[in-house]
């Protein structure tokens, strides 16, 4: 069996793409167990979060377990395989335990260096081993990546490198000032009670907000949430809950929303929105488009004609010609008289300085030195006259209407999302979600800390790859010791049916002497061939063992059920 992961994430796929494939907790659970009940896959995990959705499964064949985990991604998703695929990765045995490793450090986060995560695989395995769906290798798996996360975050500065997404979101709302001076005094909803708005709620309390409210859709969670956060001994925020459909009111009293539901809709619609800041600011909360154009009208600014108005009658040049004029430009600027032959360009000088158009026929071909000396003789005095060539040039573009200070600051951090993508558009809020963090991030610095954990990274897959090609190796090494000794037993045996004489204490002595040979001779085999099978490439020597010592296989897979067994009943969280 092999490990094998098929996922899509905020590097592979768009926001839209990860919105409509997102799974609630119903859609995981059905999908790890028909991922178990399909031919290629023993063992099933998915790992879903704001920002990816992977299945990790334990299968005994490449190809047909990447086409079963896709298509069944495919089913449970929702979006189409075809449309799917062209988003979806793939990471086969080292490469999937070096990805789940990195996962686990934050180095694939949206965020480099997040903790969140961890809390996020703990859940994970936790959902497969209450559905029984992980055995030794995935409880093997996820155990060793959150201590692999943990060692990361304790020996590096990774923290240092990124934020939690509800801590960058802030940042990112607080437009680079300070977060706790932007929120101190604030009235904030958080819309939701699952871990980020638990989150969400615990950072704001801390920055120094005055009051939380909290919605939820199921009353006690968000009860439960509003009382923690009062009781907490750091903060001295006052907390209420309150019911959802009590968000448009509450919405109306708040500085700031942040909001992370399972639901399938919109939470907050661009109209609701609209509204409420209508309702904060006694004025209509306006696209940015309408508030610049209302604000060029009122400045009085007339549109320049267009070419072919009356302001650019009997213009020599022939402007329908003219393509591909850079916008902010009349097609009478330089960027018309570009590429014009000398003659056209004379008749537009004089045009433009209030002559005339010179009535001089064009010549076939392309005229003589001398006949362009002149022409540019000519073009040169109508320059001087007028101080450059002559042009008509759009007025200087009217300054950009700052944009209204916000009385609403929105943090979506759902997926799908929560909030409509429209109310981007809204003068007087400013809207962060998951797709305006993944862009800011991309720009984000990375620490010098990032490549320590990277090196870590690589160490402990290298050591997972070599634990786990010797626990291969184990069963058959098992069976060897436990043949060695049947011989042994077999052998006392006879000799007892030989000496029926013998007393105890020499029966003993000749019995452990017989033991202590075999322990000799399997000891120096055993130890090599354990680290030989530890290393690469070293698969093989467990069927070099079988077949040296004519083992039994189905001794040597009891041996792996006994343990199997042993390990799903000593499980426990990492």
């Amino acid at each position: 069996m092999s490990l094998l992961v098929v996922g899509l994430s905020h590097r592979s796929a768009p926001v839209s793409v990860l919105e409509r494939a997102s799974l609630n907790a119903d859609a995981q659970l059905k999908l790890v167990q028909d991922t178990v009940a399909a031919e290629p896959a023993a063992e099933a995990a998915v790992l879903a979060t704001c920002n990816r959705i992977e299945l990790y499964a334990d299968v005994d064949k490449f190809h047909a377990g990447v086409a079963e985990l896709s298509t069944l991604l495919a089913q449970h998703s929702g979006v189409g395989l075809e449309e799917l695929t062209p988003y979806l990765y793939v990471h086969y045995e080292d490469r999937a335990v070096h990805h789940l490793f990195s996962v686990a450090c934050g180095l694939d986060s949206m965020v480099v260096g997040e903790g969140q995560i961890l809390g996020q695989i703990k859940d994970s395995l936790a959902r497969a081993q209450d559905l029984h769906t992980a055995g030794r290798l995935l409880n093997d798996l996820f155990q060793q990546a959150l201590r692999v996360g943990k060692r990361a975050h304790s020996e590096t500065g990774i923290d240092r490198a990124g934020q939690s997404l509800v801590t960058f979101g802030l940042e990112q709302l607080s437009a680079g000032a300070d977060v706790e001076q932007w929120a101190r005094g604030k009235k904030a909803l958080v819309i939701g009670a699952g871990s980020m708005s638990s989150l969400a709620a615990a950072t704001l309390a801390r920055a120094g907000v005055a009051e939380i409210v909290v919605a939820n859709r199921t009353f006690e969670r968000a009860e439960r949430l509003a009382r923690i956060l009062s009781e907490g001994d750091d903060t001295d925020v006052l907390a209420r809950a309150v019911p959802m459909d009590a968000v448009p009111g509450e919405l109306t009293r708040a500085d700031v929303a942040v909001s992370c539901t399972g639901a399938t809709g919109l939470v907050l619609t661009a109209d609701s929105v609209a509204a409420t800041v209508e309702g904060r600011t006694g004025a209509p909360a306006v696209e940015d488009t309408a508030v610049r154009e209302t604000a060029v009208r009122e400045a009085g600014e007339t549109p320049l004609p267009g070419a072919g108005s009356a302001a650019d009658e009997n213009c020599p040049l022939d402007l329908s010609s003219v393509s591909s004029v850079p916008s902010g430009f009349s097609v009478m600027g330089e960027a018309a008289v570009a590429g014009m032959d000398a003659a056209t360009l004379e008749q537009h000088g004089a045009w433009a300085a209030g002559g005339t158009a010179v009535d001089r026929p064009r010549e076939t071909g392309r005229p003589g030195p001398e006949a362009d000396a002149e022409l540019i003789g000519a073009l040169a005095a109508t320059a001087t006259r007028v101080g450059r060539i002559p042009e008509r040039r759009r007025p200087e573009p009217v300054a950009e209407v700052p944009r209204p200070q916000p009385v609403l600051f929105l943090l979506d951090l759902a997926m799908p999302r929560d909030v409509d993508a429209a109310v981007h558009r809204l003068a007087g809020v400013r809207l962060v979600d998951i797709e305006s963090l993944a862009d800011a991030s991309a720009d984000a610095p990375m620490a010098a800390d990032v490549d320590m954990v990277r090196r870590i990274v690589a160490d402990e897959v290298a050591a997972f790859g070599a634990a786990q090609r010797a626990a291969h190796i184990t069963p058959t090494v098992v069976a060897l010791r436990s043949m060695a000794a049947d011989v042994v037993a077999g052998e006392i045996a006879r000799l007892e049916g030989r000496l029926p004489g013998l007393d105890d204490k020499h029966r003993a002595e000749i019995t452990q002497t017989v033991k202590r040979v075999v322990d000799k001779l399997l000891h120096a085999p055993t130890v090599r061939v354990k680290q030989l099978a530890a290393e690469p490439g070293g698969a093989g020597y467990a069927d070099a063992l079988r077949t040296l010592f004519d083992l039994d296989q189905e001794t040597v897979a009891s041996v792996s059920r006994a343990g199997n067994s042993t390990t799903e009943k000593n499980r426990g969280p990492a």
